[in-house]
């Protein structure tokens, strides 16, 4: 009988605003995201392999579908303005989650990490990103609710990532001049070479790790970084815990496979970082200007699929020019 009433109520008043998540919802969706995730590790990752293209754009459309059909789930339970702001959320977690998806492809070029373990140190890797997500999220709403003018310093923060984005190339990143690595290498003590899928091996009595460990701890610490973009830009689409947390985790939960797709890939999709730039410039004026307008949420969906899509079209249709000579 409570639980009937706690949906008609969302059905009755669908632009209230979501009331406070019954602990048992909460406890559901934890649980199914964790089924995923062991769907993933026992099933996909169960003989260690090298994912080819085929494979990869299974896994991805599947991934994809899930998040998206996850909008329809909100739709029936919390209405319409609710439904667009989860959709818009994950449209702008899976944009920019594009950059670690490339950076990924840079980190295990250089390390020479063997193809068949990329799908292992990305697990764990996103792994660690949905607990430190989750933490990122609710410290970033609970900031926003007892300050509220760190909006302002929000959407000034997106605005100037956003120009450092737009004048970045993830391409030209060198792993062996980045701060993070060199503190890895410094305080880990490691094998010279790697020992399988293993991230600790025992060797003459002593416990080491191996690079592929440092691979992961270099992943988890830079998807860090990349939260600091992300959280805040989400954030200006929607306050409600259950609708950011879900459309994070969704989003990241496709991003293995969409390596495995997209990997190969990043030199072609030149114009991407132009188009993050715009989407989270966007985000940044959306912040500054919501004590003045609220702009719709159809307005944010809408300019963000084209910004990303204006990207992705220039992106493939460049072609370079030839040489003459």
């Amino acid at each position: 009988m409570i639980q009937q009433f706690f949906f008609i109520n969302y059905f009755l008043n669908p632009s209230t605003g979501s009331p406070e998540i019954d602990t048992w919802i909460w406890v559901a969706f934890a649980a199914f995201i964790a089924i995923l995730l062991l769907v993933d590790l026992k099933l996909v990752m169960k003989n260690p392999h090298e994912i080819n293209t085929k494979e990869a754009a299974w896994y991805s459309a599947g991934w994809i579908s899930l998040g998206v059909a996850f909008t329809g789930v909100i739709y029936f339970w919390m209405g319409a303005p609710a439904a667009g702001e989860y959709i818009t959320g994950y449209l702008i977690e899976k944009s920019l989650s594009m950059d670690n998806v490339f950076l990924w492809a840079v980190l295990f070029t250089y390390f020479k990490v063997p193809k068949q373990y990329h799908h292992k140190v990305l697990f764990w890797g996103i792994f660690g990103a949905l607990v430190l997500r989750l933490i990122f999220i609710l410290g970033g709403i609970a900031l926003i609710e007892s300050v509220h003018w760190i909006i302002y310093v929000f959407g000034a923060f997106l605005l100037f990532t956003a120009y450092k984005i737009f004048r970045s190339n993830i391409s030209e990143t060198d792993p062996e001049n980045n701060k993070i690595f060199r503190w890895v290498n410094k305080v880990i003590p490691q094998t010279k070479g790697y020992r399988k899928d293993k991230f600790f091996v025992k060797e003459n009595g002593k416990k080491l790790a191996t690079p592929l460990l440092v691979v992961l701890i270099i992943i988890e610490l830079t998807d860090i970084i990349f939260a600091l973009d992300s959280i805040p830009a989400i954030l200006g689409v929607t306050r409600d815990k259950f609708l950011v947390i879900s459309s994070n985790a969704f989003a990241i939960l496709g991003l293995r496979a969409l390596y495995f797709l997209l990997a190969d890939m990043k030199d072609r999709f030149i114009f991407l970082n132009e188009g993050l730039a715009i989407i989270l410039a966007f985000v940044g004026v959306k912040f500054l200007v919501s004590e003045v307008y609220e702009i719709p949420i159809w307005i944010s969906l809408s300019f963000i699929a084209l910004a990303l899509a204006a990207s992705i079209f220039f992106s493939l249709r460049h072609q370079p020019k030839k040489d003459k000579h």
